[in-house]
């Protein structure tokens, strides 16, 4: 039960705002502690009363020595009993109650809870990003990162109050009990603690520097490894084992060497602490055993010095350590700042409001967008679709017709000019409005690697099994469906696809993303080479699937092979990020211009046509 009371402390999925955390490090530390703030300051007072008990432990050591030199054994007892029952109640019970209550915060409260919290704060950031924040990255350095950064945030700022307390309290409670005994027994202390900080001033900005790089190349190997595996086909297709081992071996040498890097710096502070602990120890001991020769410390005093300084010795090692803890994992914030603090590219404005689609009619506005890049993809192109119309955008590789569609989801923003729908423009409504309104099969039909009904319900969450089936069946994919099966011995609808659907046919995981659209059943509909995955046969199978898909529904169909889109209401021809033919199949036909000779080069093989 108490175990359960101090894991329930921190809420995992508390609401948090829905920002880019800080930049700077120690505000990125301090955006995530203050949503803590109250376990937290419980773990420091917690520390605080450790560290005082294991000082007095030696203090009562020398107390011990004193009052048996001091006491004759028979009245021992008597006389001291109140003190040593006091001892023995703190050695008992005030120490493991103590320590235990620390151990509770730590690790039943603060790494699980607050680990996690940190996690899910930045997934739940991470997953609203822009498409080309997951263009521009490693799939794997994105995840490693938002693993890492959490446990590396907690476990530093832990062990920095661990640290500080017991750093604090040893030193400063031990230069006052030697200074008690005699001012002369703090001076190798003293000299120790000058000597400490110096050195600490020396490697620690080392070791962080050369931490951080060794947690950017650790990102960076993961990234490539996880890149790899994500496309193991075209590893397999290509026969480039070799060429994958040798782009992974250069990142892992890379690593490597900044890890080595790193611990070369670890290895030299550490001997330094150890030679320079030598001093201290020798100093204090003999300094203590000549004070007491002089009859200035009791035998009890040079106990405690002698007991305290190698405490503090073994510890000072520990703390380096820590200390080395500390940086490793400022390194991993470090470096997971880099990619969890971008500012989203895309977002809503705040009295953004939810599109509603009465008509379905799209209209471009002299619309500008260049992916960021000098030349032109887009410039100034009009177009209105109008309400339940149906056309085909055609025109070269590059002429910019995906490009038309990312920016009508809003996958990117407009550079200038305005995209209506129903008279709304969609940079004033919810993206998630917008999208839902939206149904898309694309050329690359990635699914999900869970199972086949996962996957067709994340067209509607809601819908039943038999609206689910009927999708299916429109779909031609009744035949297969409840044939699948996976590793695991799951069969049809509960069968996992697959990383990315790898498990299914292009032309069945084609089959799935359109049953999934007709169940999302979205008031306007984009086909982006949506039957570039079948056959011929499997294309003319499923174009009475489309033909149901597109009824009563605004549509944009992209296609390469112009046979699929030859019976639209309209055909937009582009080129080079522009309009330059508008009409039906035949009237493009008896122009002659560029759709004419597309289409020439289709069913008249690939010669050119004059």
């Amino acid at each position: 039960m108490i175990f359960r009371w101090f894991e329930s402390l921190i809420d995992i999925f508390r609401e948090a705002p829905d920002k880019a955390p800080p930049k700077s490090v120690v505000r990125f530390y301090i955006y995530y502690l203050r949503q803590v703030w109250k376990v937290f300051v419980a773990a420091l007072v917690v520390g605080l009363a450790v560290a005082l008990i294991e000082v007095a432990l030696f203090d009562f050591l020398g107390r011990a020595v004193d009052m048996a030199q001091k006491t004759p054994a028979a009245v021992f007892f008597q006389t001291h009993g109140t003190t040593l029952l006091w001892m023995a109640f703190v050695i008992v019970v005030l120490r493991p109650l103590s320590i235990g209550l620390h151990d509770l915060l730590v690790n039943q409260t603060l790494n699980p809870g607050m680990t996690n919290m940190v996690r899910w704060q930045h997934h739940r950031y991470v997953l609203k990003q822009s498409l080309a924040f997951f263009q521009n990255d490693f799939a794997g350095r994105i995840a490693n990162r938002i693993m890492q950064t959490a446990p590396s945030l907690r476990e530093s700022a832990v062990q920095v109050v661990d640290a500080l307390w017991y750093v604090s309290v040893y030193a400063g409670t031990s230069i006052y009990l030697f200074a008690k005994a005699d001012l002369l027994l703090a001076l190798p202390l003293v000299l120790w603690i000058a000597g400490y900080i110096g050195m600490l001033f020396f490697f620690v900005p080392r070791v962080k520097e050369r931490s951080w790089k060794a947690s950017e190349a650790r990102s960076k190997l993961m990234g490539r490894i996880v890149d790899g595996y994500s496309n193991v086909m075209t590893l397999k297709l290509f026969a480039h084992t070799n060429r994958e081992e040798a782009y992974a071996r250069e990142a892992m040498l890379e690593q490597t060497d900044k890890v080595r890097s790193s611990n070369r710096m670890i290895t030299s502070m550490d001997v330094s602490i150890t030679s320079l602990n030598g001093l201290l120890i020798a100093g204090t001991s003999g300094l203590a055993l000549w004070l007491w020769s002089r009859g200035t410390v009791s035998t009890g005093q040079v106990a405690l010095a002698v007991g305290l300084v190698i405490r503090v010795s073994n510890m000072s090692g520990w703390i380096m350590w820590v200390v080395n803890g500390i940086f490793d994992n400022v390194g991993t914030v470090q470096d997971g700042i880099t990619t969890l603090a971008q500012e989203r590219t895309v977002v809503d404005r705040d009295d953004a409001k939810p599109l509603v689609v009465t008509r379905g009619e799209v209209r471009f506005d002299d619309i500008h967008f260049h992916y960021g890049k000098a030349g032109g993809v887009i410039g100034g192109l009009d177009l209105i679709v109008r309400a339940g119309e149906k056309i085909g955008l055609v025109g070269p590789s590059g002429a910019g017709k995906s490009t038309l569609m990312n920016v009508m989801l809003r996958l990117y923003d407009l550079e200038e000019g305005h995209i209506l729908i129903d008279g709304q423009d969609i940079a004033k409504v919810t993206q998630e409005s917008l999208r839902s309104n939206i149904g898309v099969v694309t050329q690359d039909t990635s699914l999900l690697h869970r199972s086949i009904r996962d996957n067709l319900l994340y067209g509607r969450p809601d819908a039943t099994d038999a609206e689910m089936f009927e999708a299916v069946r429109k779909a031609r994919a009744e035949e297969f469906v409840p044939l699948l099966s996976d590793g695991e011995g799951r069969t049809g609808y509960d069968a996992h696809a697959g990383e990315r659907g790898v498990k299914l046919s292009g032309g069945q995981r084609q089959r799935i993303a359109i049953a999934r659209v007709l169940l999302k059943d979205a008031p306007i509909l984009v086909l982006d080479e949506a039957t570039s995955a079948l056959d011929s046969e499997a294309e003319a199978a499923i174009q009475e699937s489309l033909e149901t898909l597109m009824q009563g529904k605004t549509v944009i169909a992209i296609a390469h092979r112009l046979s699929t889109i030859a019976r639209m209401d309209r055909l937009v021809v582009m080129e080079h990020g522009a309009i330059v033919e508008t009409g039906t199949h035949a009237e493009l036909i008896a122009r002659g211009g560029l759709y004419a000779r597309l289409w020439a080069h289709q069913t008249g093989g690939f010669v050119g046509v004059a």
